[in-house]
């Protein structure tokens, strides 16, 4: 499958190792705000651009084309009719602050209008560079291919997610390989991390993906990699209830407007692995919130069943799918002030939208939850909500549902990333929010569209239900790949934890790998506006000392610094909302000695109330320990993180003396 499909949609991919001989050019140069990031642009019989990081050349000389059927490549022979340039330096309000409240958005660009009616857009940023096409057809056009080119100077190691067809969840591992391993035959998802030798991360992905597919990258066999797109779809296959296959495709990638804007394809630089924590690279390249009224959107906490099989105890009624165990779960939400709870498949017919679990009084339920302050959120099928969209929000409107979380499209090409925009809008219309499961990477639609609160697009802890994944070491890799691309539905907060020797998948009583602070620090660690509780209200109950903390921890943030981190190794993390600051860290399966260092915090006398791994954490993963301590700016604390461990602390400021 994986051969026949890159070999069907080979003329996509630039095949051939880009050597690059001087010549008489014409040569433009872009300098980001404090000068350390350089492109350089020549116009040779293409267009190439090269990235320098102070003096040292990260990228070389790179080819950029796009194929027009009917018109021809534009940036061959290329001649410039036309420059601007531009500085801006702003902050930008985050309606869903997933990083911070404000962002600031400073960067020098770069316009190049050529003939041939197109042009290129280049931006430098502080943390990384970006460049688009535009075009300026009158009329409809076919993208036959667009050439993406990174040609490294070197032979460098990459974080690469590697993907077996175009039909794909984007829930990948990472291979920690060397660039020249990856051939033609060999492709990945977005994002990519770069290790480059002595030198910072590079991190590669795209933005602001409109009317047009998604981008994977493919091998050389040496230090250049390039882009490979799905072509449009002409004939698609149901399987089942939820898989739609494409059939055949086309022989262009998309058939768009003539005059517009494509997608950002954008270099992060990070000098140091935490750098990559805090980049918002995607939110700055996004495009602005396309909404006038924002207020209704509340991101939150959820309860969500299906991971633990709603397999809930201890009460006087049956539990499964029906209308006393989601009360149950409206009592537990309401109880302990989280937003919202999530009816996951089995609601309804996963064909049918109307078709109600006769179990579920849905009318009943729905006013319950209102009563106790508790909003409801619907899981769909993709092609299901597709087929009966209009009439299946109007009804979710109708009932008061908040949201739905739509599943299973698994594909990015240019068809199913216009189906993502158009159910953003369609939901926001109703006030309803979306997390997009079985779904690509963000793009930063979140900031356009902020009602898509969230999107899976990662090897979350629903894996752990029948594999032995994901693991601690994946835990850490995510924050500095997925996550910088935008808000991840990863899942966390399983109640039974266990070190690898007692780890076993078990579909309807699942467990975590790594131990109990390692799942307690995600939700610091982890970014995702809808965070969910993974675990069943009966395990939550029994657990008071977590709920404490469960109970109180946001899912958005007014600001993000990141203390210790090594990719793949560990991570620590502090943030705020509001006045209250919380610092999460994780290790992989390596038992290590951190030491956090709350320079961060304002002066002050602080009340840090302290998740810790037991001291038999490495033996049993549930063990931890709750212990309450004064933290000042000036104090650093050695912490010992067991095998897959965490470590996790909300901090308040005391109260002065006497009050």
């Amino acid at each position: 499958m994986k051969k026949s499909i890159i070999s069907l949609l080979a003329f996509i991919a630039t095949s051939v190792v880009f050597i690059y001989t001087p010549a008489v050019s014409q040569q433009y140069k872009l300098l980001s705000p404090n000068g350390k990031i350089k492109i350089v642009i020549e116009l040779l019989d293409k267009i190439y651009y090269s990235v320098y990081d102070s003096s040292y050349l990260l990228l070389a000389p790179s080819p950029i084309s796009m194929t027009i059927k009917d018109v021809g490549i534009l940036g061959r022979d290329p001649s410039v009719i036309k420059t601007d340039q531009r500085s801006v330096d702003e902050k930008l309000n985050a309606v869903v602050p997933v990083k911070s409240k404000t962002v600031k958005n400073q960067f020098n660009e770069l316009s190049l209008d050529f003939t041939g009616d197109f042009g290129l857009i280049f931006r430098a940023y502080d943390d990384g560079i970006a460049y688009r096409f535009v075009t300026k057809f009158p009329q409809e056009i076919y993208v036959t291919t667009e050439e993406v080119n990174f040609t490294f100077t070197d032979i460098h190691n990459i974080y690469f997610p590697t993907e077996a067809s175009f039909l794909t969840h984007s829930e990948r591992l990472y291979e920690y390989i060397p660039i020249d391993s990856i051939t033609s035959q060999k492709m990945s998802c977005l994002p990519v991390l770069v290790d480059i030798r002595n030198g910072p991360k590079v991190a590669i992905t795209e933005a602001d993906i409109e009317d047009y597919p998604g981008l994977y990258l493919t091998g050389t066999s040496s230090n250049t990699l390039v882009g490979l797109f799905p072509a449009y779809p002409l004939k698609e296959q149901q399987v089942r209830d939820r898989t739609v296959r494409v059939e055949e495709r086309a022989d262009y990638i998309a058939k768009t407007n003539g005059t517009r804007e494509f997608p950002w394809r954008t270099l992060i630089i990070a000098e140091k692995d935490g750098d990559l924590i805090a980049n918002q690279m995607v939110f700055k390249l996004a495009k602005e919130c396309q909404l006038k009224n924002t207020a209704w959107i509340k991101p939150g906490k959820v309860a969500w069943d299906w991971w633990n099989a709603n397999n809930v105890y201890g009460v006087n009624f049956k539990s499964g799918i029906n209308t006393a165990t989601y009360k149950y779960y409206v009592d537990f939400a309401s109880r302990y002030g989280i937003e919202y709870i999530i009816l996951d498949e089995g609601w309804s017919k996963t064909t049918d939208l109307f078709a109600v679990n006769p179990d579920i009084n849905m009318d009943e339920l729905l006013k319950y939850a209102k009563s106790k302050n508790v909003g409801i959120i619907l899981w769909v099928v993709w092609k299901t909500l597709d087929n009966q969209l209009q009439q299946a929000l109007d009804q979710f409107e109708k009932w008061g549902v908040r949201g739905i979380k739509v599943d299973f499209m698994q594909r990015d090409d240019q068809l199913m990333v216009n189906y993502y925009w158009k159910v953003a809008e369609e939901a926001a219309k109703r006030h309803l929010l979306v997390d997009f499961h079985g779904s690509y990477k963000p793009d930063g639609l979140s900031r356009t569209y902020p009602n898509v609160l969230t999107r899976e697009g990662v090897r979350g802890l629903e894996q752990s239900k029948g594999s032995m994944n994901p693991t601690p070491e994946y835990n850490v890799t995510i924050p500095f790949i997925r996550m910088l691309a935008g808000g991840m539905d990863y899942t966390p907060g399983a109640m039974i934890n266990a070190q690898l020797r007692d780890f076993r998948p078990i579909n309807d009583r699942p467990m975590s790998m790594g131990t109990r602070c390692h799942q307690l620090a995600m939700y610091v660690v982890f970014e995702s506006p809808l965070q969910m509780l993974c675990d069943n209200p009966t395990n939550y109950l029994k657990e008071p000392e977590c709920m404490q903390f469960l109970s109180k921890v946001p899912s958005v943030w007014d600001e993000t610094i990141p203390l210790d981190c090594k990719v793949a190794d560990y991570v620590m993390v502090a943030r705020k909302r509001g006045t209250v600051w919380y610092v999460g860290a994780m290790t992989d399966w390596t038992p290590r000695i951190l030491s956090v260092d709350f320079s961060f915090l304002p002066a002050g006398v602080y009340s840090a109330t302290i998740y810790q791994d037991g001291v038999n954490a490495n033996r049993v993963g549930n063990d931890y320990k709750r212990i309450v301590k004064q933290v000042k700016n000036t104090d650093k604390m050695q912490i010992n993180l067991a095998p897959g461990g965490g470590w996790v602390a909300r901090i308040v400021k005391s109260a002065p003396q006497g009050k």
